[in-house]
């Protein structure tokens, strides 16, 4: 008599356990994250990109902020460039934001050179250096129109000193009020460019100018052959950011000078906001802020092309 066996039970191995792939595991938790970015995203389309979109639109009309509008096709940026006072506000712009970029990174590099790792007290210098850029623009603005009136400290200093002739009432003199905006704009931005440059000379390694030093290269050559293209990317950084400071410069403008002597110190973003708010010309000046917003963009983009690293 035969016995039957049963059968065998199949084993099952740890390659045939049943487990979802982990490619769509991390799809599936990479997807769960975009709703925790939803919300950021909408709302960053709703105030920036709508907004732009929304004035763009109205660049192409008539609108006075009141009431219906009629499309006028090109014919606010057609003003923008014909209009006299409207080119001098696009030339100051470039006035302005041109000296700013090279006076802010100069200074700021050459207070960055110096507090970089020689004095003992660069700690507490950093501090006073960065200082100001934590103020309010229109504060410090205020302030230094209390420096540069008739009355004020600058003239007083200078009477002291016997330069009693030089003494103006800075900001009512057309040639020398755009000088005075600009001054106050690097006084109050190079502690930040400093410190852009202070981290980016952090990372160049103290052997190399050590060896070059030893080989016989001067300071000058040392900083020209190793410091500057090892500091490429803080100089990117700190030419584009005070390039797109000064192009759209407003508080300074606003509270030194309100745009005067006899348009003297008008920027584009000054002229926007008279064009819009006190001539009710909102067409205009959302043809104007179009043309600002193109032209800090293809500046932006030719500056990072300029100095982007090509190591």
């Amino acid at each position: 008599m035969s016995v039957m066996s049963s059968p065998a039970k199949p084993t099952i191995s740890k390659r045939d356990d049943v487990r979802p792939p982990r490619a769509a595991h991390s799809s599936l938790v990479g997807y769960g994250y975009w709703w925790w970015v939803l919300p950021a995203l909408v709302l960053t389309g709703a105030v920036i990109y709508l907004a732009t979109a929304t004035g763009a639109f109205y660049a192409f009309t008539d609108w006075t902020g009141i009431g219906s509008y009629n499309f006028v096709g090109v014919s606010n940026f057609v003003k923008v460039f014909q209009n006299s006072q409207l080119l001098g506000a696009l030339v100051n712009t470039v006035l302005l934001a041109v000296g700013f970029v090279v006076f802010t990174n100069v200074i700021g590099l050459l207070f960055a050179l110096a507090l970089n790792r020689t004095l003992k007290t660069r700690y507490v210098l950093r501090t006073l250096i960065f200082m100001p850029v934590v103020l309010s623009p229109i504060a410090v603005s205020y302030i230094w129109k209390f420096i540069f009136a008739y009355n004020g400290s600058l003239n007083q200093i200078l009477g002291d000193v016997g330069l009693g002739s030089w003494r103006h009432d800075w900001l009512a003199v057309p040639k020398l009020a755009l000088g005075c905006v600009l001054v106050v704009m690097v006084w109050q931005s190079i502690g930040f460019v400093a410190v852009v440059y202070l981290a980016g000379l952090a990372t160049v390694p103290r052997e190399l100018e050590e060896a070059a030093a030893i080989d016989g290269a001067g300071p000058w050559r040392r900083f020209r052959r190793i410091t500057v293209p090892l500091i490429q990317p803080s100089l990117a950084i700190a030419t584009t950011l005070t390039l797109i400071q000064g192009l759209r410069v407003f508080d300074q403008v606003m509270a030194l000078t309100g745009g005067g002597p006899d348009n003297a110190t008008q920027t584009l973003a000054s002229e926007i906001y008279q064009q819009t708010f006190t001539y009710q010309e909102f067409g205009l000046g959302a043809a104007m802020a179009l043309v600002l917003t193109v032209f800090i963009l293809v500046c932006t983009i030719a500056q990072l092309t300029l100095t982007r690293d090509r190591t």
